[in-house]
């Protein structure tokens, strides 16, 4: 399958094994969260001083990291509504988007469990992603909450660089998050979320006497969120703002060699607006913008892509974490225009009927350079009592395939104590 591929595939720059075989596994995630770098055949245009396609365009440079099942939308609600989550009304899922939602929560207790099936279009049927959550209020300031996120690659069969077999393993990847949130004022509340991550490609395997291990890190988010009431009439109406860092912590590797790679930090901006017509009738409007926190890559060609190439490193895999992390605002090499293209705007809408049914739609888009994932989806949630059903479905608006193409995927949610609504809309406190 696709790693068996990577190992097989020719090093054409001639660095060293350890490394080459680094770049090959951080591909494989790549390839996983449909992220992929193309820059062949691209030119530097000596009048603008910018690396441009052969059709005269800019060229494709997808931001790279490790781990990429981090910033996969865990649920099936946010998946319905294009991937919102920052600021939409807090339920368990909120640990992978903003934890400081958890104290506006109308429920004291509440645990979701989503299965996403992935590259069903392939026809697999071992390769899915599972995501636990939970959270449980302390009282009316403060809420703790815990997640457990596993990406099962399938059973892939393992071969040398001849073809020749190696055996069979089956690689995965988990991330444990613990989070805390609290309240600093009725309006405004803030989170931080610990994590440890787990990476187990091929763990075993060796090539040229190189062992492959597994992959370990461990990172923190914090959040933050803002509600209050708007005046509408007759309606109720709350506008809410949260912001997220995610995913910063240590850089990760595969093998014992001292250059790793990045994981996925992630700065995300949400705005929701949820209107409350009367007592049956509930709309909700969100809006997220996010930005990878990691160093964009130059153009292989590029002099400055590896000032020292005796070491087979690219530069931007050799900065350090805070680095790369702040270096990232400004390290695009076409400048502004190209940063501005790094980010990805998540447009949702939600219909509650009673509290009991709903609808969602959404679009997701990405710049095509920046790897081009352009895609709308539909959802519907049902909800009886304390428990509660959501189904989603992505719908591709671009010639990048995603793995969830075309496939359906749910989530079920148990509301335990207090309140009694769906998804609840937070209040002033």
């Amino acid at each position: 399958m696709l790693f068996a591929l990577y190992l097989r595939i020719k090093n054409l720059r001639q660095i060293r094994m350890k490394n080459r075989l680094t770049t090959l596994i951080v591909g494989l995630l790549v390839v996983a969260a449909s992220n992929v770098l193309s820059a062949q055949g691209c030119t530097l245009d000596p009048t603008t001083g910018e690396w441009i396609s052969p059709g005269g365009g800019p060229c494709t440079n997808t931001l790279i990291s490790a781990v990429a099942f981090l910033r996969i939308t865990p649920d099936a609600r946010s998946a319905g509504m294009g991937d919102v989550g920052i600021a939409i009304s807090p339920d368990a899922n909120a640990m992978h988007f903003n934890a400081s939602k958890l104290v506006f929560a109308e429920q004291d207790m509440s645990i979701s469990a989503t299965y996403s099936p992935w590259l069903k279009a392939l026809g697999l049927q071992d390769v899915y992603m599972a995501y636990l959550s939970g959270y449980k209020k302390i009282d009316d300031l403060q809420a703790v909450g815990m997640s457990l996120r596993y990406f099962s690659l399938g059973e892939i069969s393992f071969t040398d660089e001849n073809g020749d077999p190696r055996g069979t393993g089956r690689p995965n990847e988990y991330e444990i998050s613990l989070a805390y949130a609290r309240k600093l004022s009725p309006k405004f509340s803030m989170g931080l979320t610990g994590k440890f991550i787990y990476s187990n490609l091929a763990k075993g395997q060796s090539i040229d006497g190189v062992d492959i291990v597994a992959g370990t890190s461990g990172a923190v988010d914090i959040s933050m969120t803002y509600v209050t009431q708007a005046d509408l009439g007759d309606a109720t109406s709350n506008i809410t703002i949260g912001a997220a860092i995610t995913n910063i912590g240590a850089k990760i590797s595969y093998t014992e060699d001292k250059f790793k790679d990045f994981i996925p930090g992630n700065l995300g901006i949400g705005v929701a607006w949820d209107i409350d017509f009367d007592e049956h009738n509930r709309l909700t409007l969100g809006l997220d913008i996010n930005k990878l926190l990691v160093p964009t890559p130059k153009h292989p060609e590029d002099p400055e892509y590896d000032i020292d190439p005796q070491d087979g490193i690219a530069d931007h895999r050799q900065k350090s974490l805070f680095s790369g992390v702040f270096g990232s605002f400004s390290d695009a090499p076409n400048g502004f225009p190209e940063e501005m293209n790094e980010l990805m705007f998540s447009i949702g809408l939600e219909y509650w009927y009673d509290k009991q049914f709903s609808v969602r739609t959404g679009y997701y888009y990405e710049h095509p350079t920046k790897g081009n994932r352009q895609f709308v989806t539909a959802g519907i949630g049902l909800k009886y009592n304390i428990f509660g059903l959501n189904l989603s479905y992505l719908i591709p608006t671009s010639n990048q395939r995603s793995p969830l193409d075309n496939t359906l995927r749910f989530s079920i949610i148990f509301d335990i104590g207090g309140g009694g609504g769906a998804d609840a809309v937070p209040t002033d406190g």
